[in-house]
């Protein structure tokens, strides 16, 4: 019998962004980015929650240990993003909108190199709280 089962970690960070398309004009950035094209950036108070999902292991009654998904997290995630401006600092957004959908997709293809390919990865972002992407899909 299957026994998958989901485990999350909530983690937060703080980051700074500009969403900005340097094809266009500045009045077309304007009018789609409105507040968040200003040119002195602006930032959010992100809530990370990474969700892994596989078999329980009948040795340890674990998905996946907690502390090594943390440690994961903090490392690779939480070090990087956390007190930057994502546009200036971090290399994956030189040519890539700091957008939550983008960020989030740079996030999981961060963390899916360093967790068991047996184990099922999706991020959520939340950048406001009421606004929240998550990535895959599936």
């Amino acid at each position: 019998m299957s026994h998958k089962v989901s485990v999350f970690r909530k983690e937060h960070f703080n980051a700074a962004h500009r969403l900005h398309n340097p094809l266009w004009s500045e009045e077309k950035n304007q009018s789609v980015f409105g507040k968040c094209n200003n040119p002195n950036f602006h930032g959010h108070n992100y809530e990370l929650i990474v969700r892994v999902t596989g078999e329980v292991d009948p040795q340890t009654g674990f998905v996946m240990d907690m502390k090594i998904l943390s440690d994961t997290i903090k490392e690779h995630v939480l070090d990087r993003f956390d007190h930057h401006n994502l546009n200036l600092d971090i290399e994956e957004f030189r040519n890539l909108n700091p957008s939550a959908e983008n960020i989030a997709i740079v996030i999981y293809s961060i963390l899916r190199k360093l967790i068991d390919p047996e184990l099922a990865l999706k991020i959520r972002l939340y950048e406001t709280e009421r606004n929240f992407v998550e990535y895959p899909v599936n």
